[in-house]
């Protein structure tokens, strides 16, 4: 009888804490993406972003997307650390302040394609509120799939005891 309640507290347990240490994945602007049509500061204003959350900017040419520093942000001055995949990811893995633009012409000054965050934390990121329409659904698939199996490898092995 002992050894069924150890399998039941092992079971909650395996089947919670994975939800509690999910990075969130955020596409930058949602639907719309990475361009000149989204106001960025009111995107992320309703958003926590923790270490070990990840960014993903989808777009198409001419736009990119450089990490720059407050001055670089300010002017709109393209770094060194740029990215021109279309589908770039970045994990968020130190706190503080995050500066992104787009280098393409007059995108950044003239248009306001740049994006500015604080990263909370140095811990792995919380998870999501159940329902959070922030959260846009990746790592919530993944902990359900992971949830499932936990507890079916739980029954099995109980139906064995």
């Amino acid at each position: 009888m002992k050894t069924s309640h150890l399998l039941i507290v092992f079971a909650i347990v395996a089947t919670i804490l994975p939800a509690a240490t999910m990075a969130t994945e955020y596409i930058v602007g949602d639907d719309k993406g990475w361009n000149v049509s989204v106001d960025y500061n009111a995107w992320a204003s309703d958003k926590v972003f923790n270490v070990g959350d990840i960014l993903v900017f989808k777009y198409d040419p001419p736009h990119n997307v450089y990490s720059v520093d407050a001055e670089g942000f300010k002017n709109c001055t393209p770094s060194q650390k740029g990215w021109t995949s279309g589908n770039d990811i970045i994990t968020l893995a130190t706190p503080g302040k995050k500066w992104y633009i787009c280098g393409f012409g007059q995108h950044c000054a003239t248009y306001g394609q740049k994006l500015v965050i604080t990263v909370q934390g140095g811990d792995a990121a919380p998870a999501p509120a159940p329902g959070d329409p922030n959260q846009n659904g990746a790592s919530g698939i993944a902990s359900s799939w992971y949830q499932i199996i936990v507890v079916a490898a739980m029954a099995v092995v109980g139906l064995l005891i």
